[in-house]
């Protein structure tokens, strides 16, 4: 079947313009932001000392646009090769929000040149650390926000649940890049696309997370990633992964 991209762009536009988690009620106002109050944000780092201190996070309508473009020409070059559904990746693009510190604003995304990762922690690749470098230093003189952020996809088979968790290996290179990046400023997120799920249902299915420290332990015991209590062993891992208590999820807006 053909892929609707423009019709799920449609759908994320509208779920992104609605006013929810303390959004305001413009919605282009979380992609205009002052200079000064984002550089005090940054520098106090408030998010340093709480584990799930960010709630939410706002995506711009064409970054999502263009993350699942990315995602799905992952599934049609493994299908059309005759295997399976390639896992794409790409880095995002965007800031925490002065107005609102405790969501993270994604304004645009960048495919990166590899497929079929999942095996190894992507933040170890030598060779993505040198395409970030160069990318970030193009886009020094054009942009003021940072590489804040990695989205990467699951293209697994359509079933009862979503595929949009962090897998250990997904949680190794989060935990990497959080530890390299918020101590100065800049707090990282994981965003995780679902591309054939997305087709069965016709609009975009993604979830955004963050990692916990190592060291903390939640204590609700059971608590998912997203905040509800499965007591079920074998059902959290069908959802979330075997590493369900080491991340949680972010509300996207």
């Amino acid at each position: 079947a053909p892929i609707n991209i423009k019709t799920m762009t449609a759908a994320a536009a509208t779920s992104n313009s609605s006013s929810i988690g303390g959004a305001p009620d413009d919605p282009n106002a979380r992609y205009t932001f002052n200079d000064a109050a984002l550089a005090t944000l940054r520098k106090s780092s408030p998010w340093k000392d709480d584990p799930s201190f960010f709630q939410s996070t706002a995506i711009s309508p064409s970054a999502v646009m263009k993350m699942m473009t990315h995602c799905h020409s992952g599934v049609e070059k493994g299908v059309k090769k005759g295997g399976n559904p390639i896992e794409v990746m790409g880095l995002l693009l965007g800031r925490p929000d002065p107005n609102t510190p405790k969501t993270l604003v994604v304004t645009d995304v960048f495919p990166l040149p590899i497929e079929g990762f999942e095996t190894r922690v992507i933040a170890d690749d030598g060779d993505v650390i040198n395409h970030m470098i160069a990318l970030g230093e193009s886009l020094e003189t054009t942009r003021k926000e940072k590489f804040m952020g990695w989205y990467h996809s699951h293209p697994f088979d359509v079933g009862i649940h979503s595929h949009c968790f962090l897998s250990q290996t997904d949680i190794s290179t989060q935990l990497q890049w959080q530890r390299a990046e918020d101590p100065h400023g800049n707090p990282f997120l994981a965003i995780v696309v679902d591309p054939l799920r997305s087709l069965a249902k016709g609009h975009p299915e993604l979830k955004a997370f963050r990692a916990y420290p190592p060291e903390y332990t939640n204590p609700i015991p059971n608590q998912c990633p997203d905040g509800s209590i499965i007591h079920e062993e074998q059902l959290r891992l069908e959802k979330w992964g075997s590493c369900s208590s080491a991340y949680y999820e972010l509300e996207v807006e």
